[in-house]
C-alpha cells in the first residue's frame, strides 16, 4: 500500500463532477473506533467509480458504509482516508412483479425497498436482524456482512438470492455478473464473492434479487423446555412433512430452558391446521410472534455461531458450560437448522476467549460449524482469535490480490487480515 498521504478533498470532489459531496469527517464518521478523515456521498454509479479511481491514485484506504448498523462487525480497519457513504444510491432501479424480480441501487434502505415491492405483494426475504432492519440498514450493507435471516429455512440465506450484481473495484472499474431474470445464473459466483467480505474486494452498487409472492397467513407454535429436550423438539420439527418457514430457539442467558418457536406460512386453513399438528409434535400451543423474534441477543459481544442440524444441541450445552465455567453469559438465539447469534458477557477478556473457545469446541471444523465474533469492545479484543479456523484462507487471500492489489479497500476488516 501506498504511503499516507492528506486527502485532497478537491481532487475527490471534481471527480463526482457534480453527483454527490465531498466533505471533511466529523466525530460521527467512525468504522469500529477507527476516525475517518474525509466522507463522499456519490449519486451514481460513475461518480463511484471516478471517486474510487482517484482516492486509489492518491494512495487512499476507502471503507463504505451503508446506514452504519453494523460498522462495528468485523474487524477494524487499518485505518480509513475515505468514507464512501452509498446512501445517495437510493434508487430502486426495476421492479419486473411478473417475473418476481428487483434491481435496487446499494443505498436503497431494505425497509423502503420492501414497502414499494409490498404494493405488489411481494417481497425480499432478507430477514436482516430487527435491529438493523428499523436502523435502516441498506442493500449493500446487507449483501456486505452476509446476513442471514430467520426464514433462510424454506427460502435460504440473502446470498442466495442475488441474481446478479454490479461493483466498483478500487481502481475504478464497474463490474458485473449475472442477470436480472430467475434462469439466468451466468457470473453468479461474483455475487457470492462480493457477499460476506465486509466491502474489502469491491463496493457494491446495485444487485438484483429474487423476489416472493408474499404468503396470506402465518401462525408461531412456542414450546418451552430443558436445552436438549428443545434441541431435539427442534430437529423433529425440521425433518417433519409441516414445511416450517422458520424453527427458531432462544436461550435466555443463565437459563437451563430455551423457547422453540415454529413459524407457518401459506393460506388460512393449511397454516391453521399445520400449526395445530406443529403444536402436538412439540408439545407446545400456538401463540403469538415472541418478542425476541429476528432480534439479536443481548450482551457486550455478538458472535455468529454456525452448526450442522444436530449439532444446534451441542452449542447449547456449551453456552450454558462456559457461563458456568468463566462466570459469564451466553444468550443464544437463532435457527434450529443451525446459525445462532450469541450474545455474550465476560468479565474480563481471558474470560471471553475461553468462552468463545468453548463455543468452538462444539463446532469443531468450518465443515461441521464455525464461531466468528462480530462486535466486540476493544477492551475485550486483546488476545481473542474473531474468526477462529478459516478455511481456503489462501484462495482468499489471492482474490483480494487480484481484485485490490494495492490494499485500498478496507484493509484489515475481513479474516486473516484481508
Amino acid at each position: 500500500m501506498s504511503s499516507v498521504t492528506a486527502p485532497d478533498l478537491t481532487a475527490l470532489a471534481r471527480s463526482l463532477d457534480g453527483a454527490g459531496e465531498v466533505r471533511e469527517a466529523g466525530p460521527e464518521d467512525v468504522v469500529d473506533g477507527v476516525p475517518a478523515a474525509v466522507v463522499a456521498r456519490p449519486t451514481s454509479v460513475a461518480a463511484v467509480s471516478a471517486l474510487l479511481r482517484t482516492a486509489t491514485g492518491q494512495g487512499l484506504v476507502t471503507v463504505a458504509r451503508g446506514a452504519g448498523t453494523a460498522l462495528a462487525w468485523g474487524c477494524p480497519p487499518e485505518r480509513v482516508d475515505l468514507l464512501l457513504d452509498t446512501r445517495g444510491l437510493d434508487r430502486l432501479v426495476e421492479h419486473e412483479a411478473g417475473d418476481l424480480v428487483v434491481v435496487a441501487e446499494a443505498g436503497l434502505a431494505l425497509r423502503d425497498l420492501q414497502a414499494q415491492v409490498g404494493r405488489a405483494g411481494q417481497e425480499l426475504v432478507a430477514d436482516v436482524p430487527r435491529e438493523r432492519l428499523e436502523g435502516g440498514s441498506t442493500v449493500g450493507g446487507a449483501l456486505a456482512t452476509g446476513v442471514s435471516g430467520v426464514r433462510r429455512l424454506q427460502r435460504l440465506a440473502l446470498r442466495d438470492l442475488v441474481l446478479g450484481t454490479t461493483v466498483v473495484l478500487a481502481d475504478g472499474t464497474i463490474a458485473s455478473s449475472g442477470g436480472k431474470v430467475v434462469k439466468n445464473v451466468a457470473g453468479y459466483d461474483l455475487a457470492k464473492l462480493m457477499t460476506g467480505a465486509y466491502g474489502t474486494l469491491g463496493v457494491i452498487v446495485r444487485a438484483a434479487f429474487r423476489l416472493h409472492p408474499m404468503r396470506p397467513a402465518r401462525a408461531y407454535v412456542l414450546s418451552t423446555g430443558p436445552l436438549a429436550e428443545v434441541a431435539e423438539r427442534a430437529r423433529a420439527v425440521v425433518a417433519s412433512q409441516l414445511a416450517p418457514a422458520a424453527v427458531e430457539i432462544d436461550r435466555p442467558a443463565g437459563s437451563d430452558e430455551a423457547t422453540l418457536a415454529v413459524l407457518l406460512e401459506g393460506t388460512d386453513d393449511a397454516v391453521a391446521a399445520r400449526a395445530a399438528d406443529a403444536a402436538a409434535l412439540v408439545g407446545g400451543a400456538v401463540g403469538e410472534e415472541p418478542a425476541w423474534w429476528a432480534r439479536l441477543p443481548g450482551g457486550e459481544v455478538l458472535a455468529k455461531a454456525t452448526a450442522t442440524l444436530t449439532g444446534v444441541a451441542g452449542l447449547l450445552a456449551a453456552a450454558r458450560a462456559a457461563e458456568q465455567a468463566h462466570a459469564a453469559g451466553v444468550a443464544l438465539r437463532g435457527s434450529a437448522a443451525g446459525v445462532l447469534h450469541a450474545g455474550i458477557t465476560a468479565p474480563d477478556a481471558a474470560a471471553l476467549a475461553s468462552v468463545v473457545a468453548g463455543l468452538r469446541a462444539a463446532a469443531p471444523s468450518p465443515g461441521e460449524g464455525t464461531v466468528t465474533v462480530l462486535s466486540v469492545p476493544a477492551a475485550l479484543r486483546e488476545g481473542l482469535d474473531v474468526w477462529g479456523p478459516v478455511g481456503g484462507l489462501e484462495l482468499m487471500r489471492a482474490v483480494k490480490q487480484r481484485l485490490d492489489p494495492g490494499r485500498h479497500l478496507a484493509p484489515g476488516r475481513f479474516v486473516g487480515g484481508i
